[in-house]
């Protein structure tokens, strides 16, 4: 039967449970990585040829061209309706504005202590490429949200890879300074967006979200190129009391459900009762929800089968205990429904975003807010961040010294080089200052 699980501490899957989720970022790349590595390497050794065999085989196309640079972005979003483009020019606009803000923190400095001149130079990254998915659904919203923070860091080329380049997608990727598309996705346009073909340009970085095949190279061409993080499915993590509206906090499980059939909808809450009421909203939202969206693709199944799989409540009987939980956990999306929100959001340490109070839907951060929703998933917020400005830069650390500096510096130099053993280190101060 498709429903959340309830657990109270007293029961002994509590804590089995629990360890499972703080592992659930061990995703099952290892099954596909045969597979994968193929691609990549005949992509890499035969280029576009290789590309558009597996284009082929796994897109049932035939792109006359991979690279295109004059997509129609324009008349993409001119033919929208004015509602679509209305929402898009809006979110491009906030992701934009926040995006300069974060920009500006973007720290540039110098300074000079007895005659060695030290500073810090953040530059941008020449290329980077963008991955949009496919398939289960048409993703404008990640578009905004992974090309824009580029454009702002003044990354003079964004190369946008596609399974599906709807239209939806191509006014998107106008609004985000998209300099070109890439008809081609999976791990066969990963493979040329890290390497290079005849038509398709290498990147320096590649960012966004993509099934298991684009997960598994993107491990697997780190090195050659940096990523932004391996994206596993999408999740969110409630924190709610008695205050909270049991609807509201359905809604937002089944906001995350919807995504995948692997995706963790989580509460963690201080009242059974209170679980009680959520698990029946919970039921009667999805017996809402559309069988089918518009392009005809299974929504109402997915989310069934998301709440099925991983569909859990934590009943604690703390906040204490709640936020021992949350910042386990780690999630993606935080959710804070309680009386005292903004306090407890302020002890929500490990989490890719935080939504603060009762009106404040994870949906606004998806597509509106201005953050971006490209997050680290399966735990790694307890190290990774949000997708931003920062990712498409580089820092280099500039170093002069005067010759008196050198004089003075130099006999400690020498010691260190010695030490280690490195003559030709000590012998490149000393033939400047003997």
């Amino acid at each position: 039967m498709t429903t959340l699980r309830l657990l109270e501490e007293s029961s002994p899957e509590f804590s089995v449970e629990l360890r499972a989720l703080a592992s659930r970022g061990d995703t099952d790349l290892d099954r596909v990585e045969p597979v994968v590595r193929e691609i990549l390497s005949d992509v890499r050794r035969e280029g576009d040829a290789a590309l558009r065999r597996y284009v082929q085989k796994f897109e049932g196309r035939s792109p006359d061209t991979f690279l295109v640079r004059d997509y129609g972005g324009k008349a993409a979003l001119e033919s929208l309706p004015q509602g679509l483009r209305g929402a898009l020019e809006t979110a491009a606009q906030r992701i934009d504005a926040y995006h300069q803000h974060q920009k500006a923190q973007l720290t540039t400095f110098g300074y000079e202590e007895d005659e060695v001149f030290l500073s810090s130079r953040v530059s941008p990254v020449d290329r980077a490429g963008i991955y949009a998915p496919g398939g289960k659904a048409c993703y404008p919203s990640s578009v905004l949200m992974s090309a824009i923070p580029a454009k702002v860091a003044g990354v003079p080329e964004i190369l946008l890879a596609s399974p599906d380049t709807s239209v939806e997608v191509r006014a998107a990727a106008y609004l985000s300074g998209v300099t070109a598309i890439v008809e081609a996705g999976g791990a066969q346009a990963i493979a040329a967006l890290a390497y290079g073909t005849e038509s398709i340009p290498s990147c320096d970085k590649i960012v966004g979200p993509g099934n298991i095949y684009v997960a598994a190279a993107k491990r697997l061409v780190f090195g050659q190129v940096s990523i932004d993080s391996i994206a596993g499915p999408s999740e969110i993590l409630v924190l709610a009391d008695e205050s909270a509206n049991p609807d509201f906090v359905a809604a937002d499980l089944l906001s995350q459900a919807e995504h995948d059939e692997d995706a963790y909808p989580l509460l963690i809450c201080t009242s059974r009762a209170f679980a009680e009421r959520v698990v029946s909203a919970t039921l009667r939202q999805l017996a809402e929800l559309p069988e089918f969206d518009a392009r005809g693709r299974k929504r109402r199944e997915i989310a069934e089968a998301s709440v099925s799989r991983h569909g859990t409540v934590f009943i604690v009987n703390s906040v204490d205990r709640l936020l021992e939980l949350a910042n386990r956990l780690a999630a993606e999306h935080v959710s804070v429904q309680m009386e005292s929100a903004s306090e407890v959001a302020a002890r929500v340490t490990k989490a890719g975003a935080i939504f603060i109070g009762h009106y404040t839907p994870e949906a606004a951060g998806d597509y509106l807010a201005g953050p971006s929703h490209v997050l680290p998933t399966g735990g790694a917020a307890r190290y990774g961040s949000p997708l931003g400005v920062y990712d498409f830069v580089a820092r280099s650390s500039l170093i002069r010294y005067e010759p008196s500096a050198l004089k003075k510096q130099g006999p400690a130099i020498e010691v260190l080089a010695r030490a280690e053993g490195l003559e030709a280190h000590a012998r490149a101060v000393s033939v400047r200052t003997r």
